[in-house]
């Protein structure tokens, strides 16, 4: 196998966690192997609600710290949730000084949104819902004048390369029907979410795990793949994937009713529409499935000020036929975030050498059972940065194997049957019949394809579903609807096609 080598970081991923890694590695080359053009294929560019950090007066690291860990349901690293608070408002303020332009008040302080499972006001927000999108922008422009980083777009992950030992030392990677390999010192994933392995989701569709994937059949441990966050209110437009009605809006005060006009979270949750984000999602997939529907009701608490306060809902809106102004928006749960992912410590270290992991395809333990609203941007820079630095201390390579475990590819048409097969069985609702019939699909697809990333990512979230017989956080079994005395982490790992779980 010939193998290209380079003296520095592999980023694998350019969501905002990969590109705060680039930036944060300096001065050590990086080269960022990016699926799509910057900007594109990430879920950090379609974020609406913010970046959630005690920025106000009244708030404190500790403050958000404790609303993380109550939102997690108790499997939060309380550690890690701390570092995260404690670093949090410094990540921000560092966005804004490379030109993310975040909503001001006149005294030139954050203006700051309380989002669902909050105790405070804390969420930094842009045009109300474009942060993601302005972030994005403002980190890109930085990448680009950064003379240690170099950008590859176009380039899909097909595995790690690994020497005799285990350590990771390079990527294969693949574009237009090329192969090649790179081995470097060390290699870090950032390659995103699970949302594109589900028919519903509000993320890119390209995201399909492969990061999780690779990582898996090299070795690696995975936490917790059965924790999928569903937002509560997608616009249910028909759209695939489908637009998100920001959190926010709720924040200001909308209202989810149903087809009769009657809000239905006050007899369920204290907090109403801003009860967590698994209940306002169950509770919505109750009324639909009941006939009655499910609608957010943004009349009195927006009315007029909709296509200033929030442009990028009142867009889709508008091409979807629908005027939030004065009538109420159709909206269903989509697969949004996964809490799981490559287990890393506080650094961005996974337990293979050589390899190392931010943002949603890693799991720092910030976001247990179910993520705090708009946790996962800050996450993302936060952890982003520090696993950059750590990574940018490695200086050997080791020798590629050329048995490698390579991700195959899988046929569109039965990648879409998986998509349904996941909304399915491993959704807002879940029981040991529909994971049982979701394994087999994923075991009878790996005989006929070989491992893929969808489908190791899809087996991982199902078999770790089947074995948590409980309710916790965002993931909700309707045959054992009860919650365990102990809350205990999710370990595993994928051995000669043999998941193996290991002690929490």
């Amino acid at each position: 196998m010939d193998v290209t080598d380079f003296d520095g970081v592999l980023v694998v991923g350019a969501g905002l966690a990969g590109l705060s890694a680039a930036l944060a590695a300096a001065p050590r080359p990086v080269m960022v192997l990016a699926s799509a053009p910057l900007g594109e294929g990430c879920s950090s560019a379609w974020a609406q609600g913010g970046m959630a950090a005690a920025l106000a007066g009244d708030d404190a690291p500790a403050l958000h710290a404790a609303d993380t860990l109550a939102a997690g349901a108790g499997l939060v690293d309380a550690g890690r949730a701390g570092l995260l608070a404690r670093e949090g408002p410094a990540a921000v303020r560092w966005l804004a000084a490379l030109g993310a332009p975040f909503d001001r008040t006149p005294d030139g302080g954050f203006a700051l949104s309380r989002e669902a499972a909050h105790g405070r006001a804390r969420v930094a927000r842009v045009g109300g819902d474009e942060a993601g999108r302005a972030i994005m922008a403002a980190v890109i422009h930085e990448v680009r004048r950064s003379s240690h980083i170099e950008v590859r777009e176009g380039w899909s992950l097909r595995g790690l390369l690994q020497d005799a030992t285990g350590r990771v030392c390079g990527v294969r990677i693949a574009r237009d029907g090329e192969t090649c390999a790179l081995r470097a010192p060390s290699v870090l994933l950032a390659t995103g979410g699970v949302g594109g392995l589900y028919a519903g989701a509000s993320t890119p569709r390209t995201l399909l795990g492969e990061g999780l994937a690779a990582a898996a059949l090299a070795g690696a441990v995975i936490a917790d793949p059965e924790f999928v966050q569903f937002h509560p209110t997608a616009l249910d437009v028909g759209r695939d994937p489908a637009p998100l009605a920001t959190e926010a809006l709720r924040g200001e005060g909308a209202w989810l009713v149903n087809r009769d006009g009657r809000r239905f979270m006050p007899d369920l949750h204290p907090d109403a529409e801003l009860a967590p984000r698994d209940i306002v999602a169950r509770a919505i997939h109750a009324e639909r499935a009941a006939g009655r529907g499910a609608f957010l009701d943004a009349r009195r608490a927006v009315g007029a000020h909709f296509p200033s306060a929030f442009p990028t809902v009142f867009a889709a809106c508008q091409e979807a036929g629908i005027d939030p102004r004065v009538e109420p928006i159709p909206v269903a749960p989509a697969c949004h975030y996964h809490m799981g992912g490559i287990l890393t410590d506080a650094d961005g270290a996974t337990r293979l050498p050589g390899l190392f992991a931010a943002g949603e395809c890693a799991s720092t333990g910030v976001h247990g059972a179910n993520r705090l609203a708009s946790n996962s941007l800050l996450e993302a820079a936060v952890f982003g940065i520090r696993a950059g630095r750590a990574a940018a201390r490695r200086s050997l390579a080791g020798r590629p194997l050329a048995t490698t475990p390579v991700l195959s590819v899988l046929p569109a048409a039965d990648l879409a049957n998986l998509r349904t097969a996941m909304s399915r069985d491993a959704g807002v609702i879940r029981d040991a019949a529909g994971l049982m019939r979701l394994l087999d699909l994923t075991e009878a697809l790996t005989r006929a394809h070989g491992p893929s990333g969808p489908l190791v990512a899809a087996r991982l979230t199902a078999a770790c579903a089947l074995e948590r017989r409980e309710i916790r956080g965002a993931h909700y079994r309707s045959d054992h609807p009860e919650t365990a005395a102990e809350a205990r982490r999710t370990l595993v790992t994928l051995e000669a096609g043999t998941l193996s779980r290991m002690a929490a």
